[in-house]
């Protein structure tokens, strides 16, 4: 669905589960960030309601997200720990265009769907390759929903820009984000 070019190596479920405390805390704060990131979407975007209402909808899911994800943490007797950096989708915000306003927006647009599609592809991995009962089924859960922000977020791009101009930036993203992800996968992190 995606078209990702580098799939995850199963093995990082393995990494991801065998630190349970961290891969929890640094997926917390990637939900806070996504909420954040919906937000700064809203304050580019005023002339346009419709999309304003389903970004507003996506920042309140992803704070959501966040809520469960500490309450599982809080279950389990770990501590949130701090917000950490995330260094793939600091690589990946390389990649925007700051040329005209409706560039930029629409590049903001592209990357938040590679976060989102990718999130999901490692969503997936979890789900197919954890032991954990629940958090198969949580993972499960986000997978679905990471799915249907990435499809909004390309809509909306495609909706503010030309589509076919989208479809072949889309192309080029999807490119530059597997030559970054070939140094990722060894962490246990969502994206790391």
């Amino acid at each position: 669905m995606f078209k990702l070019k580098l799939p995850t190596d199963p093995r990082w479920a393995n990494i991801a589960e065998s630190n349970l405390p961290e891969i929890l805390t640094d997926h917390a704060w990637c939900e806070q960030k996504a909420a954040t990131n919906s937000i700064t979407l809203i304050t580019m975007l005023p002339e346009y309601p419709e999309i304003v209402s389903e970004l507003l909808a996506i920042a309140q899911e992803e704070l959501d997200h966040f809520h469960q994800v500490h309450e599982i943490i809080k279950k389990r007797g770990y501590q949130l720990g701090r917000a950490r950096k995330d260094d793939y989708v600091n690589d990946l915000a390389k990649f925007i265009i700051q040329g005209s306003r409706e560039d930029l927006i629409i590049d903001k647009m592209l990357f938040a769907a590679m976060i989102e599609a990718r999130s999901c592809e490692r969503f997936r991995v979890l789900t197919e390759n954890i032991k954990d009962e629940e958090l198969k089924v949580f993972y499960r859960e986000l997978m679905i929903s990471e799915a249907n922000h990435y499809t909004t977020f390309i809509g909306f791009a495609r909706q503010l820009g030309d589509p076919e101009k989208v479809n072949q930036r889309w192309e080029e993203w999807l490119e530059y984000e597997a030559k970054i992800i070939a140094g990722y996968g060894t962490r246990e992190t969502i994206h790391g």
